[in-house]
Order: structure tokens, then sequence, then C-alpha cells
């Protein structure tokens, strides 16, 4: 990151848009085009994916958000690059699920069918991390209110009908309140949501924190996870592959993502497998670190 801007000027909470490394931004890239692939039949869901998405609001809070996790707490991304990432893998997740039979909560409650299903999924994903715009702690809370205006503007364009609104309303709302399992997910798809946002979890998102000096657990193992893949499993509709450079990775596999598959309601649905890569021997991360000021910092030999 630029150390000479003041991250206080709109100028450089703009800039945040722009500092994403490389790789991230085609994995970017990748994930709008699978997000459009999977909604082609989903005329609502499309049309919603179309609305936050270029809606000046949402673009804003995506990008306090950052200001406060990225400059603020040295945090990975919470904004934009990330929503989209992670909308495609739980856009991915609903469409596994929905071809083995398993059906949506939205779906086997009689609110709507497997395309109101994937508005809630989607709108739920892209709005999870507003309330990082306010604060970290207790984000996922303060994401509901943050996020119920922009909904409520937007969705009557979808649900003219207010009782048939309300119930999505209520559907997405409580994916965004559960997305940090804290509390558990209730619904099916509020458990595809919790997932969906810890599956992104390769080093190019976490490449940004590491580089600005913030060297824990969380940014080391993030570091060792090359690729997620997710796919049809051989036991289980969804299995989500994880590809490893180093066995630091375990980390995020154990305490983020298989903890959010392990206590939801897709538990019994989804695999995750997690693989050192093959070759020479694992990828070195750093030599090293100097504990300075309750701070890990990179070691130097002299």
């Amino acid at each position: 990151m630029d150390s000479e801007k003041n991250p206080e000027t709109p100028e450089a909470i703009r800039s945040l848009r722009m500092e994403m490394p490389a790789s991230y931004a085609d994995m970017e890239a990748d994930a709008v085009r699978t997000v459009e692939m999977i909604l082609a039949p989903y005329p609502k869901a499309g049309r919603i994916w179309d609305l936050l998405t270029s809606d000046e609001e949402v673009a804003a809070y995506w990008r306090m958000a950052n200001f406060f996790t990225v400059r603020r707490l040295g945090m990975n991304d919470h904004g934009e690059v990330h929503a989209k990432i992670a909308t495609a893998s739980a856009l991915t997740i609903l469409s596994l699920l929905i071809d083995a039979g398993v059906q949506p909560d939205v779906v086997e409650s009689g609110a709507g069918d497997p395309d109101d299903a994937a508005v809630v999924v989607l709108s739920a994903m892209l709005c999870h991390d507003f309330g990082n715009a306010v604060h970290r702690e207790a984000h996922q809370e303060i994401s509901v209110p943050v996020a119920l205006p922009v909904l409520n503007r937007l969705l009557p364009e979808i649900y003219p009908d207010a009782g048939r609104r309300a119930e999505i309303l209520s559907f997405i709302l409580s994916a965004i309140y559960t997305h940090h399992a804290e509390p558990p997910a209730l619904t099916r798809e509020a458990a595809i949501v919790c997932i969906g946002d810890s599956s992104d979890m390769t080093k190019g998102r976490g490449r940004m924190a590491f580089d600005a000096g913030n060297i824990t657990i969380h940014t080391v193992s993030a570091l060792s996870i090359e690729a997620v893949e997710i796919r049809p499993g051989c036991e289980r509709p969804v299995e989500i592959r994880i590809i490893m450079s180093n066995s630091a990775g375990i980390f995020q596999v154990q305490e983020v993502l298989g903890r959010k598959v392990a206590i939801g309601p897709l538990k019994e649905y989804v695999d995750v497998i997690a693989i050192v890569r093959e070759g020479d021997g694992e990828e070195r991360i750093l030599d090293g670190i100097t504990m300075r000021d309750g701070r890990c910092l990179p070691f130097k030999k002299e």
C-alpha cells in the first residue's frame, strides 16, 4: 500500500478498490462470469444482481468496509471483490445442492422457488459485510440495519407484493445475521452464505494484510492457500477442495471454513478436503518473526 497517502482522505478510501493484487482481481472477473452463468435461468436473481452491483450506496459501503478492515485493522479484503468472489462460491453451492435434490428452505417453506432462493443467497452475500463500514466488532449484527434500507429500496422492483417481499427479506436478513456462524445459521440458504464467505481464503486475499505488516496465524495460513474448488462430491452433493502450498493452511480449513460447515444445517451435504500441493517440498512463507510492541514482524537475518 502507498504509505505516503493519508488514509483519512476520500481519495485514499476510493483507492482501496484499486489496490487488490492482480491475481485476486482476476479471481473477481472469474467470479462475475460464474455468477452470470448460474443466474442465466433465474430472472429475479439476475435482476437483483444487476441492481446491487450497480448501486452507488452499495459501492460506498463496500469501500468503507475496506477502509476500516484493511486500512485501520490490517485485515483482508471485506469489500467488493470479496463480496463477488464469495457470491460465486455460494451460488455454486446452491446449484450443486439443487441438482442433488436438496431443496432450499425458501422452496420447502413455500415462500418461493429456486429463483427466489438465489435472490436470498446472492443478496445476503453481497450485503453481508456492510456492518464493517461501521465497526468490525459485532459487524454481523450491524450489517442487518445497514443493509435493510438498501434492500427495502431495491426489492420492490422484483417483489411488488409487500407480504411476499417481507418473506424473502426475512430469509436474506437471517443469512446476513448468521454469516459469521455466531449465532449458527438456521436455514440452508444462510448456511450457504456462511460457507461461501469463508471459501474466499486464497493467498490473493491474504496477501493484502500480510504485505501491510500484519503477520498472524490468520495471514500466514491464508498465504498457504493456493486454490479453492467447489465441485460435486463423491459421497456428498458438495465437495470443497482446498490446495495448499504449506500445511499452515490447515488453520484456515479447520478453524474457519471447517467450523462453519460443522455447526450448520449443511454439515451432512458438504465435504471439505485440503491437500498440500505436490512438489519438491512445502513452500516457505517467511524465514521467521520478531515480536515488537506486541506485533509480529518479519525476521531479517543480519
